[in-house]
């Protein structure tokens, strides 16, 4: 379970931090008696019944209650207060063996980062707080506290367990200077100090035990008849979820407030930097996700070294922003992956973490999931994905050209996709005005389909704004057909079984970072650009390349071809070749060539 102070939390500081502290700690310790307290209500309404059949029981042997009618009412009573005993047991067991989510982790020993372990333990001693029993990593931009004790935490209360883990997000430790790491992580180790407080590590656990036990219905091998008693069990735990989540809610912000005012005082003039680079690390981290992974993941490939990703990303950002002159003086002092002993293995390690966790990837490399270094990320992946985009853009103009293109013998040409773009009348398409609808799309893992890059895409166009009836007719078969392979490729995803609870303490993980909504004629240029990327780089001195913020790049002359993007627009919103073939022209580019295909 996570809790406490997260990797961004930063308090705001000032003179009374002590009296802040306290005030937090109270706070978190007040709510949690009243979860507690919820918990000693469930606990009396299950011994109500038997309570009250002692009661008549009682009577009886004293000569008060006596008669058939209190006889009845004895039996009645006993009846009920064994069944209620025994479901009160069912669902005290249930919750005791239960199995709290654990986020997925790569764990970091003693031997494999001793610095960490002894900064983390002089932040912990300067604090005045207990040590994380242990560090791990996970390939998100966001640390935390989480309890991994899998003690019994049921209705009766237990001994607190040990200390939690400490949770850092990998792309921290490439991103940030050690001064930075330890700013960040102050407030977050002074939770250990609350976690170890007799009635908030009592509470955690009954709220933990109870989120366990509403998950237990969904696990596999359950049968029918225990799945039934456990649907049971899972309604009680929703029911006193309901009655205390709001206290434990209030919990975790007293004790984020306590672990954050606590902090103020360690390391005080790198807190405004290192919140800086938190909110900068989650930027990076999300593009090199979802432009430049991405793409890889879905050819069977996964970049090895992602956090080291980061920082090329985060430095590109920091020159297009003109922040280069900052920045370079701050990328002078020590990283915080000098903390680790071999800090390319464990990059590697946390790299395929997140392309499990984001994709669905196998749990190990094998023939048709192989890591890739970033030197070899044009070769492998982007001319690849081009060509097997240029590929799929020529099958599908096959069954929606029919044979009435007259450059369908031409072959794999990028002359043969201008001449259908622009023809007069090419394709199906009715006339603007009076729009047909879409030809209906099978919907991706998030309600719409997806695009090559993995990017959610609503194939509908505003009637007002289609303009070129041919390429209407394009994008909606493409969309088609990218919609059935992206089918095929989450149901071969979700096949394997060590997929099955592969959770975090949020929910499941999603498969793919989720991206902005595109359109199919989106989808139209993004294939066509693919085509004239192959058509450069078969016809003239062009290359593939890596943008580290936008991912695939053509490269004309060692230099990035950012003009493309408009004029390949041009052709697919208004039929116009004219802005792409000047640029044909001028770069070199043969498009009566046919292209190599994967």
């Amino acid at each position: 379970m996570r809790y406490g102070v997260s990797g961004s939390g930063f308090g705001n500081g000032g003179s009374d931090s002590g009296l802040g502290e306290e005030w937090g700690v109270r706070a978190a310790r007040s709510r949690a008696l009243a979860v507690l307290r919820v918990r000693g209500r469930a606990l009396g309404a299950a011994i109500l019944p038997a309570a009250v059949a002692v009661v008549l029981y009682a009577g009886e042997v004293t000569g008060h209650f006596t008669g058939p009618g209190w006889a009845a009412a004895r039996w009645t009573v006993t009846v009920v207060a064994v069944l209620v005993l025994l479901a009160a047991a069912a669902v005290a067991l249930v919750v005791a063996r239960a199995r709290p989510a654990v986020t997925p982790t790569v764990e970091l020993t003693e031997s494999a980062a001793p610095d960490l372990h002894r900064l983390v333990r002089d932040l912990a001693e300067r604090l005045d707080v207990p040590a994380p029993s242990a560090i791990a990593l996970t390939p998100d931009c966001d640390s935390w506290l989480e309890d991994r004790s899998h003690r019994a935490h049921g209705p009766v209360a237990v001994p607190a367990g040990g200390a939690p883990v400490l949770v850092i997000g990998s792309p921290f430790l490439w991103w940030m200077r050690v001064g930075e790491l330890r700013a960040v992580l102050a407030p977050v180790v002074a939770g250990t100090g609350p976690a170890a407080d007799p009635d908030i590590a009592a509470a955690r656990r009954f709220v933990r035990g109870l989120d366990a036990a509403v998950a237990v219905p969904g696990e596999p091998g359950l049968g029918a008849l225990r799945r039934l008693g456990a649907r049971g069990v899972a309604a009680v735990a929703r029911l006193l979820l309901r009655a205390c989540g709001s206290h434990a809610a209030e919990m975790e912000r007293g004790v984020a407030a306590a672990g954050s005012e606590r902090a103020q005082a360690v390391d005080h003039g790198a807190r405004i930097v290192a919140q800086e680079q938190v909110g900068l690390a989650y930027a990076g981290w999300d593009r090199l996700l979802t432009r430049v992974a991405l793409p890889a993941w879905r050819m069977g490939r996964w970049p090895s070294r992602l956090d080291a990703g980061v920082v090329s990303a985060l430095t590109e950002l920091s020159h297009r922003d003109r922040l280069a002159e900052g920045f370079s003086s701050r990328l002078g002092e020590r990283p915080a992956c000098d903390l680790l002993e071999e800090p390319g293995a464990v990059d590697e390690a946390a790299s395929l973490l997140a392309a499990r966790l984001f994709h669905g990837g196998p749990a190990e490399p094998g023939p048709d999931w192989a890591p890739v270094e970033w030197s070899r990320y044009p070769e492998e992946v982007v001319d690849r994905k081009w060509r097997a985009e240029a590929a799929r853009l020529h099958d599908v103009l096959d069954r929606v050209a029919s044979g009435t293109a007259p450059g369908a013998a031409e072959g794999p040409t990028l002359t043969r996709v201008l001449t259908h773009l622009t023809a007069p009348g090419a394709g199906d398409a009715p006339a603007p005005e009076k729009t047909a609808a879409p030809a209906p799309v099978p919907p991706g893992p998030h309600g719409s389909g997806e695009d090559a890059y993995g990017e959610a895409y609503d194939d509908t166009d505003d009637e007002d704004e289609v303009r070129n009836p041919a390429a209407d007719a394009l994008a909606a078969a493409l969309s088609a057909q990218v919609a059935r392979e992206d089918a095929e490729r989450e149901a071969r995803a979700a096949a394997p079984a060590d997929r099955a609870g592969f959770s975090g303490p949020d929910g499941p993980w999603p498969l793919t970072p989720l991206l902005p909504p595109r359109t199919g004629r989106d989808l139209l240029a993004d294939h066509v650009t693919a085509l004239v990327c192959c058509a450069a780089v078969d016809t003239t001195g062009a290359a593939p390349g890596l943008d580290w913020l936008d991912g695939p790049a053509l490269l004309v002359g060692g230099e990035r071809a950012a003009d493309l993007g408009p004029r390949v627009l041009a052709l697919v919103e208004e039929g116009d070749p004219a802005p792409l073939r000047d640029w044909l022209s001028t770069t070199g580019v043969r498009p009566e060539k046919p292209v190599r295909l994967l």
